[in-house]
């Protein structure tokens, strides 16, 4: 009889122990949260750009410089350099585009 229940114990346990495990695994791949600073960084730099709208000549220019060296400050401390590559790529490629 005490050999049944040390086996009954120790097979739960091992069970319980096992199950425990595998929720935590679980619970970390169905984590689908996401750092939201980048949201507001580039909020932040298109509401920059939006105000440069109305100025002119070497200034906008000058200042949509500064604004994108800003950006990719806060940006290179937010994201890896995988992301913060090919983030600036598209950045570049976009001003360009827009003749900025």
């Amino acid at each position: 009889m005490k050999k049944m229940i040390v086996t009954l114990v120790a097979m739960m346990a091992v069970t319980f122990s096992f199950a425990e495990t595998n929720s935590n695994n679980v619970d970390r791949r169905f984590d689908m949260s996401c750092n939201m600073d980048v949201e507001t960084i580039h909020d932040n730099f298109n509401n920059e750009l939006k105000s440069l709208a109305s100025v002119r000549g070497p200034i906008q220019r000058h200042m949509v410089h500064q604004a994108v060296r800003k950006d990719a400050q806060k940006m290179k401390n937010v994201l890896n350099k995988e992301q913060f590559g090919l983030y600036m790529r598209i950045m570049l490629n976009t001003l360009r585009n827009r003749q900025l």
